[in-house]
């Protein structure tokens, strides 16, 4: 085992964990890997809680109560889900008091059958911070259009905000305004910005996967030589716009009033082409200021035989604009990929989000008590 995990952490990338489940919190797992494994954070998504729920007896006793409560599916979903991101950041607690709030935190996401309207993502978002009332929380917000203003919105009132689904650069530079303008709405109503703090999910592998299928399809040389250049360029370029958003005249003024940068958040960063390195979105986007959320299998690849050399970023972004123009020359439009990645994300969330209803509703039928 090298100690790359810690060389990363030195880096100024926070680690963190894009998983959570009740036998994780309960088996001292979450603990150990924040003692043992440099996470300092932990990301979770409809799906994750899909398979946490599908998967073992861990919820039994609290889904039998719920059972004889005879509460509806949504409501037991969402008791369930709180319960974890509450205990998970009870565990963080000490990380996020000791890096003054910046990790330690725990993200759970609205409803994702709402990202497209705004009202009630916004309402959601309240209801959620409401609910597992800790400070080390972060709700998750989809950076649909809808998502845009309720991102200000919430951020205006006080709540942290971990933004999803972002695939794109514009999307990106859409996110990085909606938090200046929630910032910038908290201290017109005097709130302490110091205590709100935010990160944008820039998704990295997606764009490979899509990008190289479309290129295997092409057939030739010259675009097969494109293959897996294109995630890292997108998301290197982010970190481009990142600089230049958080060192603007703007920011200047919200800096001076202690508000924290909203930092980039690599995720998605599970390498889904074996003929890459398993440790590629990690290694390979090191910079100061960012967080990479990782599955266990990426986390521990990371720990076994991770490559971290330094700053991966600085000096990149001619290069990576021009992966970018290659993969364009080749007739793959950049626009129609990353909105389709958008789309895709937000229903395959969807579809986690009615799996997992489905099988809470078919364990609150296993687990209600007989009638009598």
């Amino acid at each position: 085992m090298t100690d790359a995990l810690k060389r990363l952490s030195e880096e100024g990338v926070a680690i963190w964990l894009d998983d959570l489940s009740r036998k994780r919190i309960t088996s001292g797992n979450l603990a150990e890997l924040i003692d043992q494994q440099h996470v300092v954070g932990v990301t979770t998504n409809p799906s994750i809680f899909q398979k946490a729920i599908s998967e073992g007896d861990g919820y039994d006793q609290q889904l039998t109560d719920l059972a004889a409560r005879k509460v509806t599916v949504e409501e037991a979903i969402r008791m369930i889900t709180t319960a974890d991101v509450r205990d998970a950041a009870d565990i963080l607690r000490p990380v996020f008091d000791a890096t003054g709030g910046q990790d330690g935190r725990v993200s759970i996401e609205v409803d994702p059958r709402l990202a497209h309207n705004t009202k009630a993502t916004i309402a959601e978002a309240k209801q959620l911070a409401w609910l597992v009332d800790r400070p080390n929380t972060l709700i998750k917000i989809p950076a649909t259009k809808a998502g845009l203003p309720a991102i200000t919105e919430v951020i205006g009132k006080g709540i942290s905000v971990n933004v999803t689904l972002i695939f794109s650069l514009e999307r990106y530079r859409e996110v990085m305004d909606a938090y200046l303008a929630g910032l910038e709405k908290a201290k017109a109503a005097g709130l302490d910005l110091s205590e709100i703090h935010s990160v944008a999910s820039f998704f990295v592998s997606r764009v490979d996967t899509e990008i190289d299928k479309r290129i295997d399809a092409l057939g030739t040389d010259e675009a097969k030589s494109a293959r897996g250049k294109a995630a890292l360029a997108n998301a290197r370029l982010a970190y481009e716009a990142y600089e230049e958003v958080f060192s603007s005249d703007r920011w200047a003024a919200l800096d001076k009033a202690q508000a924290n940068k909203q930092r980039p958040l690599w995720a998605s960063t599970g390498v889904k082409d074996k003929a890459y390195k398993d440790t590629l979105y990690v290694d390979d986007l090191v910079a100061p200021g960012t967080v990479n959320t990782m599955p266990e299998a990426t986390l521990d690849a990371t720990a076994d035989h991770g490559q971290i050399t330094g700053n991966t970023i600085a000096g990149t972004y001619d290069k990576s604009r021009a992966e970018i123009e290659a993969v364009e020359k080749l007739g793959i439009s950049y626009d129609e990929v990353v909105q389709l990645l958008e789309d895709e994300g937000v229903e395959k969330f969807e579809a986690s989000w009615n799996d997992l209803l489905k099988s809470t509703e078919a364990e609150l039928k296993r687990l209600a008590p007989s009638e009598g």
